[in-house]
């Protein structure tokens, strides 16, 4: 069996697909009903869609931390918006369980991973947005510098103001401190933004 066919198995177990689903999946996506019977690019191209299901061929992929990353197309937004949550004191469990409790509150769906439609991931994230709006301004505007747009920076600036009064100024002079670059500098990574968070989020728990 070819590494492909025996990726698209797994890939069929995880995403949870009964014989029926993935038989129409395969047809489809290749139009056929058997991965043996594909072509070796087509085997590719179902394997892209069972990804952007929420598949990982690495399921047990782990952080620096040694915590199991969560799967899925929209893990990566949901987790931000959970883990900025905590660092503003809003939620008190920055665990991963907890926030895939709080998934399947708000969608039914049991993991993130199983999150494949757009209106579904969209609840759980609104929801989300919702725990800190009041106090982090989710509005978008065409005339804000890029940077000022980015989640991290609206959820750090909530922060900042939470344990220091001090103005825009002295936000920067903090941020830039923490991710080791220039003062001036604006554009700030996800992970950069991370960086800030934590260190913001871990001022605000200690209050």
């Amino acid at each position: 069996m070819s590494a492909s066919i025996a990726a698209i198995h797994v890939a069929k177990r995880r995403v949870g697909l009964d014989e029926d689903t993935y038989r129409s999946k395969l047809t489809l996506i290749a139009g056929k009903q058997s991965a043996k019977d594909m072509a070796e690019e087509e085997r590719q191209k179902v394997l892209t869609d069972f990804r952007n299901d929420g598949f990982a061929a690495d399921p047990a992929a782990h952080r620096g931390d040694g915590r199991q990353e969560l799967s899925g197309k929209f893990a990566q937004k949901l987790q931000a918006l959970w883990i900025a949550a905590w660092n503003l004191g809003i939620v008190r469990d920055r665990d991963d369980k907890a926030l895939v409790a709080f998934v399947k509150r708000q969608t039914g769906i049991d993991h993130t991973r199983f999150l494949v439609y757009q209106d579904d991931a969209k609840r759980a994230i609104e929801a989300l947005k919702g725990y800190s709006r009041g106090r982090v301004d989710w509005s978008h505007s065409s005339n804000l510098p890029d940077y000022m747009l980015k989640d991290g920076y609206r959820v750090a600036r909530v922060q900042y103001a939470i344990i220091n009064s001090a103005g825009e100024a002295d936000f920067w002079d903090q941020a830039t401190i923490i991710v080791q670059c220039d003062r001036s500098y604006r554009d700030f990574t996800r992970d950069q933004w991370m960086r800030v968070m934590k260190e913001f989020g871990r001022h605000i728990r200690d209050k």
